[in-house]
């Protein structure tokens, strides 16, 4: 079998080899969570956790470094299942109100994961980032690990715009210090883009779009409350430039070529 492997590497074939395929890595190593992501397995984030659990084995040794490197040699398994590199694919969703945004809960709720058909779900895509179980709008899934960290990380200003429905009639002063930056959570937000699109004197409501480049927990919430309004609808409308694009509530599409060129370019 051992001259069966080099035969693989020298041909460059995929070969089944126990439980599963052997994954094909570049000739310079990698650290081994950039791997994982780039099989599907999860976020880089994610896959750091799941290393660090002892999760991990490669070439039947358990691993939980993270500073661990591979080689297109090695064979990684986590949970006893030896990875595949699959071809990445990217969604994205018009998440509704009432889901979670994670690939599987404990408590059986509903995840954005059922919206999903069956085929779709084989590639082992999950979220970018995440919306809160009472927003909706734009959400991109991926099995692309390395795409889902470059979006996420927080150093990367990537512009995520939602249209904001608050209770009250908002002001002046209050725009502007949503422009400036709020404190929330102890934390200065970044500056911000606000735009009034309507004041509702009858239903005593504004709409806004409120345009961010962190991705901190409930923040455009936060950073209403902070000013003195309850938002009481939220929706994303665009995540690095990707849009809707006429998607129903709940429905989903591929995203287009240019759209996956300029998130990488971000």
């Amino acid at each position: 079998m051992v001259n069966g492997i080099s035969l693989w590497y020298t041909i460059n074939v995929y070969m089944f080899w126990s439980k599963g395929l052997v994954i094909v890595v570049d000739d310079n190593k990698e650290r081994l969570q950039k791997v994982m992501a780039s099989c599907g397995v999860a976020s880089r984030r994610k896959c750091e956790e799941i290393i660090t659990e002892g999760r991990v084995k490669v070439n039947g040794v358990k691993v939980t470094e993270l500073g661990t490197k591979v080689g297109k040699k090695d064979i990684i398994e986590v949970d006893g299942k030896i990875l595949f590199k699959q071809e990445h694919v990217y969604y994205v969703l018009n998440k509704p109100t009432g889901y979670l945004t994670t690939v599987s809960d404990s408590l059986g709720r509903r995840t954005v994961m059922d919206l999903l058909d069956p085929e779709t779900k084989k590639t082992r895509v999950f979220p970018i980032g995440r919306l809160d179980y009472d927003t909706s709008g734009v959400l991109l899934l991926t099995n692309d690990g390395d795409l889902s960290y470059r979006l996420t990380k927080s150093q990367k200003e990537v512009e995520k715009e939602y249209q904001v429905r608050v209770s009250g009639i908002i002001d002046q002063p209050a725009v502007t210090k949503l422009i400036k930056g709020v404190m929330i959570d102890g934390v200065m937000t970044k500056r911000a883009k606000v735009q009034i699109l309507e004041l509702n004197k009858k239903n005593d409501s504004s709409l806004l779009t409120i345009t961010i480049t962190e991705g901190r927990n409930r923040q455009v919430r936060k950073m209403c409350e902070t000013v003195g309004f309850e938002v009481k609808k939220l929706k994303r409308v665009s995540f690095g430039g990707v849009t809707l694009d006429g998607l129903g509530v709940g429905e989903y599409r591929p995203l287009k070529p240019h759209e996956i060129k300029k998130l990488y370019s971000l």
